[in-house]
């Protein structure tokens, strides 16, 4: 289950020259951007800005990456001070210095030790937020690195064989390749790599489509569990020998017309059956044990009135750990894994749990706890006494009071068709008088949801600036069963878009917010979401922000990287249909580019290969036309969302600016 990924989170030249300075402000008090970052029409950054917003821009938590096979230490992703990316370090005790291990230009955060002495560790790094992952080798007695991979195509690691340093791992081909540009079809291979040994890889199954992941390997290291995720609504069981690489379908059944979730975990330490999430008994996904001699179901969280959205199993094969998302928290839950009882655990600090993994050889939970009050940071659980330990201190700097930023409130209101739509609010300070602005905050995916955590720069608009951020959980967010996780599918897209109008039906009737002055911002599907906003109510809006947005679904599903195209049309419709095409093209922002008639701020990755950058320019151009206000910020070096410190700095200051100019004047 930890295989899964799904996957969150500039601008052309510059018009006119050089950025000028406004009113008195001598030039050399004006931040100039860094050499991979364009701009179009965004104000100038005053020197004095960047000063002030600075102790909200330097937050620096940790987050859980692997255990140390044999010894109780840890790698972890965290960025050192002064650093402008995530990277690997090693954690030797709680609460010790960590050891940087990569210093790269791109992030690292995504690792795992060799899994019987830990002599080296395997990673994966794309280039410039391509999201096209290398796995490389770090030795770690010598620190150097060695590219195991083709670079033509997209590699994941997919766990370890139990009884050899063997890695599994799954590549797509990538565009760059293709004839055209472009593949009407693609395959997935699994391999086994020696990662001592790269060039003697073997291919195990060459898969149609893509989606597939290894949930877990049989502990006689014979078979594989397979998924393969077809949309957020539906996936499947499958088995793969490891010999013969020959596969077979467990769930649904191959004769059967059952759409359901089976999402792949790991193999009971006997090999008599496989843990898995399912929501084929109703509305949420349930841990369950899948036992092979009579082909049944076992549950294991049906008491659970919510998602589990992961669980993981210790080597020993006694004890489950799962995530409860519980209303956007997600929580932890212990279970015997024989007799599926679940066990206490001890009271945690508010926030999510996220990456639980037991150690290999103590009975040792690591988690990372990321909540309102700081950025993330790991504890570990002795499941055997109960004992919590921390193992890292987050940093904030100096004049930031963390404990005093706002918990988050679940809020809830009706929409148009009467369903009941929820989100997290969370509210300034009191010493703001008044009714108060509103930023309203949309999530990507669109299977995705605002989740309870971390805010880190956008604490100051709520704590300085006096805005309210409001994340709402549209119709199609994950979190709230299967029916509403399908209602914004197809033909029913612009159903989500009418939440929002309900919520600013709500904003309205709350003695606190101001109805008047309300910005909407959304990345990746957010994005496309503060569009449709900016079309559908701009009479209702002080501006939108756009960041790695779809602006035209068709152009979208026909630009986005190949081996992500099916995925994606599962979601939003298929644009080879006619009618679906003709619909597409219809509720897409960029043909209703008239109507955004309030400033648009447009963020973008040029390496983007989820929403091209052409997506940012297209609507940036066609809503100019309009007379529109319209700034523009693209980094040259990143993808679907900004992963360098500095870039990410910039839009910041960028974003307080637009906000002066649109929310706050």
């Amino acid at each position: 289950m930890n295989n899964l990924k799904h996957f969150l989170l500039v601008a052309s030249l510059a018009l006119g020259g050089p950025v000028q300075a406004q009113g008195d402000a001598a030039a050399e008090d004006l931040l100039a951007p860094n050499a991979n970052l364009v701009l179009q029409n965004i104000a100038p950054i005053p020197q004095r800005l960047v000063q002030q917003v600075a102790k909200y821009t330097d937050f620096r938590g940790h987050s859980f990456v692997d255990w140390h096979p044999t010894r109780r230490e840890m790698l972890v992703a965290h960025r050192k001070a002064g650093g402008n990316t995530v990277q690997l370090f090693r954690l030797a005790a709680p609460m010790a210095e960590p050891e940087q291990l990569t210093d790269f230009a791109d992030p690292v955060t995504s690792a795992s030790y060799e899994p019987h002495d830990g002599r080296y560790v395997v990673f994966e790094r794309s280039s410039g937020g391509n999201e096209a992952d290398q796995l490389y080798r770090l030795d770690l007695a010598t620190r150097q690195v060695t590219l195991l991979t083709d670079p033509n195509q997209r590699h994941e690691m997919q766990g370890w064989l139990h009884r050899s340093s063997r890695l599994l791992v799954s590549s797509v081909p990538l565009d760059k390749t293709a004839q055209g540009g472009s593949r009407a079809s693609v395959t997935q291979t699994l391999r086994l790599i020696d990662p001592t040994q790269p060039a003697r890889a073997r291919a195990l199954a060459v898969l149609p489509g893509t989606g597939w992941f290894v949930g877990g390997v049989s502990w006689d290291d014979k078979r594989l569990a397979l998924g393969r995720y077809i949309s957020a609504n539906e996936s499947q069981l499958w088995l793969l020998d490891i010999a013969s690489g020959k596969t077979k379908q467990l769930l649904p059944t191959p004769a059967s017309q059952e759409r359901a979730v089976f999402l792949a975990g790991r193999f009971k330490r006997d090999n008599s059956g496989l843990y898995l999430l399912s929501d084929r008994p109703g509305e949420f996904k349930e841990l369950m044990f899948y036992r092979f001699a009579d082909k049944r179901l076992v549950p294991i969280t049906q008491h659970i009135p919510w998602d589990v959205s992961g669980a993981t199993l210790s080597d020993d094969g006694r004890l489950l750990a799962a995530r409860a998302n519980v209303d956007g928290r997600e929580e932890l839950r212990l279970f015997d894994a024989r007799s599926f009882k679940e066990l206490p655990v001890p009271r945690l600090a508010s926030g999510s749990v996220t990456d639980p993994e037991f150690h290999r050889k103590r009975p040792e939970l690591a988690f990372s706890l990321n909540g309102a009050h700081g950025p993330s940071q790991i504890h570990t659980l002795d499941a055997a006494t109960g004992r919590l330990e921390q193992w890292t201190r987050p940093f904030a700097p100096e004049g930031v009071d963390t404990a005093g930023f706002s918990e988050p409130q679940i809020v809830r209101w009706k929409s148009f068709d009467g369903r009941t739509v929820s989100g997290l609010v969370n509210l300034p300070p009191s010493r703001f008088a008044g009714k108060r602005p509103v930023m309203i905050a949309i999530h990507g995916g669109p299977e995705a949801q605002a989740k309870v955590g971390f805010l880190a720069r956008a604490n100051y608009y709520i704590d300085e600036l006096g805005i309210a951020l409001i994340q709402p959980n549209v119709r199609g967010s994950s979190g709230y069963g299967k029916t509403f996780l399908e209602l914004d599918n197809g033909m029913k897209r612009e159903d989500s878009v009418k939440d929002i109008g309900a919520l600013l039906d709500w904003i309205a009737t709350q003695p606190s917010l101001d109805a008047s002055r309300v910005v909407v911002t959304g990345g990746s599907y957010g994005g496309y979401m503060s569009l449709a906003v900016s079309t559908h109510y701009a009479d209702r809006i002080a501006g939108s922000i756009d960041i790695v947005g779809i602006s035209n679904f068709v152009t979208f599903l026909q630009n986005t990287e190949s081996y992500r195209r099916d995925l994606r049309r599962v979601e939003y419709g298929d644009e080879r249909d006619p009618a679906m095409r003709e619909f597409l093209n219809r509720i897409s922002p960029l043909t209703n580019a008239e109507r955004i008639t309030k400033p648009l701020f447009v963020v973008q990755g040029r390496n983007d290969p989820r929403v091209p950058y052409t997506e940012a320019e297209q609507i940036v151009a066609k809503a100019r036309d309009n007379g529109t206000p319209v700034w523009y910020l693209r980094a040259e070096n990143e993808g679907h969302g900004f992963a360098r410190k500095e870039n990410a700095d910039f839009q910041f200051y960028a974003t307080i600016r637009f906000l002066e100019q649109t929310l706050l004047k």
